[in-house]
């Protein structure tokens, strides 16, 4: 698809080669043809970012990013025509402020990143085309109308009046890495090339289990009939009078799609015939999202196909700051690993951009849900002009012309904090709630994916618009806040489209490859700590609290006597706060319907937001995550004088027959109180049961009456498949919180070789251990980061990374309450 509809052959051409790019001084007024570029051109890709240009050719520094918004950018190349003519240029994405020349011609000024144009030309012969992106800070010194507040979030009150990303705009949170140049692709097409004009494609499902995918739009240059096909269905267009075509089709008893989590992701291919000609649409699913607003009606949950989905996952950052890339290649390994993790829903929140259409056709692939904010953030954005209020309508169109029939999306946004940034100044609702996200956005939305629930603002629907316990949160009573973990209960969370943010610890192997040293004396360390703008404190002085809170140690002493042990606490505090908290939202009794972490990866190598680092590997607090997102999981949380609660919950579509047991254990080795039962879990389904009703008998499991000393130290609920015997999950319980004890190593491990080129680890453990790490170097691991109990073996499994194919994988172990370490190796 272009920005203006579907094309029915494919571009005559991609102009992806032979671009070149210069950086100049800002150009004078009226300047407005490119210069003679100097001895300094490069090389450039296209479509990609003038950032990833001059890195790749050793001129920008992303430790220390120069500003590239005071200059200006030209790119150029030259192209032949073999058939010289009227043609249509489309750029789909030119950042921000843009003047296009063809042969020495100015065609197109673009003045925002995120609306592609479409400009129709005459080409000759030999032909060439300059593009110069004008220096963006002149821009952000005009006046506008007047700001009702004033973030602190950017570094500009001037970024409301132009519209691009606040990538590299906002210290403390990203690197100052500014977006410049064609980062979407550019395109040619015949001007008399067959297309579809203003298309609308939808698919649907009714409750009867019927899917319908209904096609409209407008034929231009186009002959013969138009046939819709889909799941072995098919209709003829239907020829209106204003000379659109509309058609139909229904399906009975379609396969329909689901979040992986909770189902299958079923799709199905669309073609449209005209005559001989065979046009294929992509794919879509047919589904049917409502929302459930709970018994009081202040709530929010998404229902897909009559099933109450628990939405868990992050907040989507970007997968490459440097070049922004848009293609499948690209976004592949990191939606794997958020699949893999158990994750149905990922949020593309408002700071940050729009991705292409092939990150949500892989999230349908895998059955993970898409939380689309609009790219608007914080600002009082001034839709009162006339002429941003229309660039907004054309900026959500075309996104959303983008994304027809795809089932990933989820939920449409109007965007984020607006309406928290208004309230907290102290403005009256009728101040800080406005058009933009009330009528502009939500006109578009309704128009274009009317099968997708549109939120106003995220957060917002309660007395105040950030109070967590209506509406949507952003939840960060439990870290920013220093809140308890009680809070997480306390602060009766509906649904957190963001929240948990704290400083996550990358493995050891990825410090040393960053070249990071030691936390306590290497500046690059604290210089990667994420913080607010303007705040006295950043992300590791909240972990830092927690550990303090939580674990007993005080971090100063631990981080300059011990680092390393520093980083192992650290990194098992924020895997902790992780597990328990989901554990407490996803419990039957709990009101909370979703929560996002903020966020799903760091756009800097070093202890960031991300779960994941900037290169793709997981933290260990991507495997907590992966552990708490299981669909089949079990956890515990205490309830104090009620004792231990032990949660089972099957989010499949099937029964699952599984046994649980429970069991006591003092000094971590010997059983004190042992419960078993067999279960057969209901499909989505979710039970609670005491553990006294598993032992038959009284037993202070949490130790709150405190009769004489404590008769355990961990309690480990194990879910096991009674078919064949596998374990499904485990849970831990420690009743006297973290201890500084510490333990000879005693772990038994062994490594065997799988038919995959895969290894499989299997340890076995006399006593348990607490956040057992392991290293192994070229190979992604299944888990990491985990408590181990005798009683049953653990199974690891490694899968060789790129270039590491037939190596021998040689295993570090080590636990924050064990004693040295041990390696297992392969042979």
């Amino acid at each position: 698809m272009t920005p203006s509809g579907l094309e029915l052959e494919a571009p005559a051409r991609v102009l992806c080669d032979h671009w070149t790019l210069w950086v100049t001084e800002p150009g004078p007024p009226g300047f407005d043809l490119p210069p003679e570029p100097g001895p300094d051109r490069i090389d450039a890709q296209v479509p990609g970012t003038s950032a990833g240009a001059l890195h790749r050719a050793g001129r920008f520094d992303l430790e220390n990013p120069a500003p590239l918004h005071d200059k200006d950018i030209w790119y150029e190349t030259r192209f032949p025509a073999a058939d010289p003519g009227r043609y249509r240029l489309v750029f789909e994405g030119l950042a921000t402020i843009a003047d296009v020349y063809l042969n020495k011609q100015l065609i197109l000024t673009s003045r925002g990143m995120f609306t592609p144009r479409e400009v129709e030309v005459t080409l000759e012969p030999d032909n060439h085309l300059a593009i110069g992106f004008r220096a963006l800070f002149p821009e952000l010194d005009k006046k506008g109308p007047r700001a009702r507040w004033k973030p602190q979030l950017a570094t500009s009150q001037g970024l409301r009046l132009v519209r691009t990303t606040l990538l590299g705009h906002m210290p403390g949170w990203c690197p100052e890495v500014h977006a410049v140049g064609p980062w979407r692709p550019i395109t040619l097409h015949r001007a008399d090339a067959p297309r579809v004009h203003d298309l609308r494609l939808q698919s649907s499902l009714k409750q009867d289990g019927t899917g319908t995918l209904r096609f409209s739009g407008r034929p231009e240059n186009l002959d013969g009939t138009l046939t819709l096909r889909c799941a072995g269905q098919q209709a003829i267009m239907r020829l209106q009078p204003d000379g659109s075509v509309l058609g139909e089709l229904s399906i009975p008893d379609v396969a329909a799609w689901m979040p992986h989590t909770h189902g299958v992701p079923h799709l199905h291919d669309i073609e449209l015939v005209n005559g001989d000609r065979t046009i294929k649409l992509g794919r879509t699913g047919f589904r049917r999202i409502d929302v459930d607003r709970g018994p009081d009606g202040k709530g929010f949950g998404l229902v897909v196909n009559g099933i109450r989905v628990f939405c868990r996952g992050a907040v989507w950052t970007q997968a490459d700051l440097l070049n922004l890339p848009g293609g499948e290649a690209a976004y592949r390994p990191w939606l794997e690993l958020a699949r893999a993790a158990g994750m149905n829903m990922l949020r593309v929140g408002g700071t940050m951009t729009y991705e292409t259409r092939a990150f949500f056709d892989l999230c349908a692939e895998f059955g993970i849900l898409v939380w689309q904010d609009f790219q608007f953030a914080n600002y009082d954005y001034p839709v009162s002009d006339p002429g941003f209020a229309e660039g907004v309508r054309k900026e959500a169109a075309c996104q959303l012309n983008l994304l027809q029939g795809c089932p990933s999306l989820g939920v449409l946004c109007g965007g984020s904090e607006i309406y928290q940034q208004g309230a907290m100044m102290g403005l009256p609702e009728s101040r800080w709630k406005g058009p933009l996200t009330k009528d502009i956005l939500a006109e578009i939305a309704r128009d274009y994916r009317p099968d997708v629930p549109y939120i106003e603002n995220a957060p917002s629907g309660g007395a105040q618009p950030f109070s967590p316990n209506e509406g949507i949160a952003h939840y960060y009573g439990v870290g920013a806040y220093l809140r308890p973990l009680e809070d997480a209960r306390r602060a009766e969370i509906r649904f957190a489209a963001e929240c948990l943010a704290f400083s996550h610890v990358p493995d050891p192997a990825v410090i040393a490859r960053a070249g990071l040293g030691n936390p306590g004396h290497d500046p690059r360390w604290k210089a990667r700590i994420p913080r607010d703008r303007g705040a006295g404190w950043d992300f590791e002085d909240v972990r830092d609290h927690y550990l303090r809170t939580l674990y007993k140690v005080e971090p100063a002493e631990v981080r300059y006597g011990d680092p390393d042990r520093y980083l192992d606490l650290s990194r098992a505090v924020t895997c902790d706060i992780l597990e328990q908290t989901f554990a407490e939202w996803r419990r039957g009794r709990s009101g909370c319907q979703g929560a996002l972490v903020w966020t799903y990866q760091d756009l800097m190598p070093g202890a960031g937001w991300g779960v994941i680092d900037a290169n793709g590997r997981p933290k260990p607090a991507y495997y907590a995550l992966k552990r708490a997102f299981r669909p089949v999981t079990l956890a515990l949380t205490d309830e104090g004088t009620n004792g231990l609660a032990v949660h089972i919950l099957n989010d499949t579509p099937s029964i699952r027959t599984v046994a649980l047991s429970l069991v006591c254990l003092r000094d971590g080795t010997t059983p004190v109180v042992t419960g078993n039962r067999d279960l057969d879990l209901q499909p989505h389904s979710a039970m609670e049961i005491p553990a006294t009703d598993l032992f038959g008998a009284f037993f202070d499991t949490t130790y709150a009456y405190r009769f004489g000393p404590p008769s355990h130290d961990v309690t480990v609920a194990r879910l096991s498949d009674r078919q064949t015997g596998q374990v499904c999950a485990e849970a831990f319980h420690f009743p006297l919180g973290f201890s500084q004890s510490r333990h000879p190593l005693g772990i038994e491990g062994g490594l065997s070789e799988l038919a995959n080129g895969q290894w499989q680890l299997t340890l076995a453990a006399r006593r348990s251990f607490r956040f057992l790490q392991i290293e192994a170097d070229g190979y992604s691991l299944s888990d990491n980061g985990f408590h181990l109990a005798p009683g049953a073996d653990k199974t690891i499994v490694l899968t060789p990374e790129a270039g590491a194919a037939g190596k021998v994988p040689d295993c570090k172990l080590w636990a924050i309450d064990g004693v040295g370490w041990k390696t297992v190796r392969g042979g």
